[in-house]
């Protein structure tokens, strides 16, 4: 099968949404598909001239018999040839609806929401990374169920995490410093539990330097510096070894398409403490995390306060999300399945 891959420039960028596109692509390629990716200039989701000028050239230079997947970010770049998109039979890879991320102001959503009901019916089939994701492609934004799919994430495999071994609770925290995943909450969460002994490590890269900058200024305010690392971004080396010695995986995100670094705690073993942002709690029971509603740093300390002193209760719960994580899905078997969409 010859398949043209459309995504935002640069494709090399670390982050959920485009390792799904990597594996994706990687794992097709290795199947036998003739894979050539379209990497696209200008500014995504919301496009530029330059964006829109580079997906016309693109859509353009992908031979006939290619078919086209469209990332979700890139898709409203592909409005001037809209009426084309069902006669090449385009397939969209929706994380989640641009519309609703809470990265954009108010007007930027209501300008993305009306790109995305425009351009997500034309669409031959549309594959959702989550059930959540794909309801909201139905309800909201005009994509008949029928024309719908859902392939999520892979988590590959990995080891048991050994948890630190104390003293205290060692908290790992996964994601871009940027608003969206809520750090500034969860500081303010570990604020209000000066009684217990904890120490928190987020790694993820300063996407936003004001609010990277700002995070540091928070801690130090909040009296908490001396017990918070920010590692920026690290090798998968160095992550792996934070994973093995973490006690609880804890993110106040607003909003998750998916959520693939809590896939990750439970495949490790290890116990979630989350805000319940989009579809971040699709993977979670009672039995392997504690959810909080967005933006309540108070509720988020009451729930972070059961795993840090009960050591008992954390340890049951380790095992449970270890054997929550044997179910999930790897990348070989999503591969498997999102071919399958293709194929029709």
């Amino acid at each position: 099968m010859r398949i043209g891959w459309f995504v935002p420039a640069p494709f090399t960028t670390v982050s959920g949404g485009y390792n799904y596109d990597r594996a994706i692509v990687a794992g097709l390629r290795d199947a036998g598909h003739d894979v050539v990716v379209h990497e696209l200039a200008g500014r995504h989701p919301l496009p530029d001239a330059a964006a829109q000028a580079s997906a016309i050239a693109a859509w353009q230079a992908s031979p006939p018999d290619a078919l086209p997947v469209i990332d979700g970010i890139a898709l409203p770049a592909f409005a001037p040839v809209a009426e084309q998109l069902g006669a090449r039979g385009a397939i969209g890879l929706i994380h989640h609806p641009a519309a609703l991320d809470p990265n954009y102001d108010a007007a930027a959503r209501t300008a993305l929401r009306a790109y995305e009901t425009q351009l997500l019916p034309q669409l031959v089939r549309v594959v959702a990374t989550s059930g959540g994701t794909a309801e909201q492609l139905a309800t909201t934004f005009g994509v008949h169920r029928e024309r719908l799919a859902v392939v999520m994430p892979g988590t590959a495999d990995a080891p048991r995490s050994e948890g630190s071994g104390g003293p205290g609770c060692a908290i790992l925290s996964v994601g871009a410093l940027a608003p969206v995943k809520g750090h500034d909450v969860l500081l303010r969460a570990l604020a209000l539990l000066p009684d217990l002994r904890w120490r928190l490590t987020i790694a993820g890269s300063a996407r936003d330097a004001d609010y990277a900058r700002s995070l540091a200024a928070l801690a130090e305010t909040l009296g908490i510096a001396a017990a918070v690392t920010f590692a920026g971004e690290v090798t998968d080396d160095v992550l792996a070894a934070l994973w093995r010695r973490t006690d609880v995986f804890a993110l106040a995100t607003r909003f998750e398409g998916f959520g693939m670094a809590i896939a990750e705690a439970l495949k490790r073993g290890v116990v979630v403490a989350i805000t319940d942002g989009g579809a971040a709690a699709s993977l979670l029971t009672p039995e392997t995390g504690v959810v909080a509603p967005v933006d309540d740093a108070p509720a988020l300390a009451r729930a972070l306060r059961r795993l840090i002193f009960d050591t008992s209760l954390r340890a049951g719960m380790r095992d449970a999300a270890f054997a929550a994580g044997r179910h999930l899905p790897d990348w070989p078997g999503q591969v498997r399945a999102f071919a399958a969409v293709l194929a029709g």
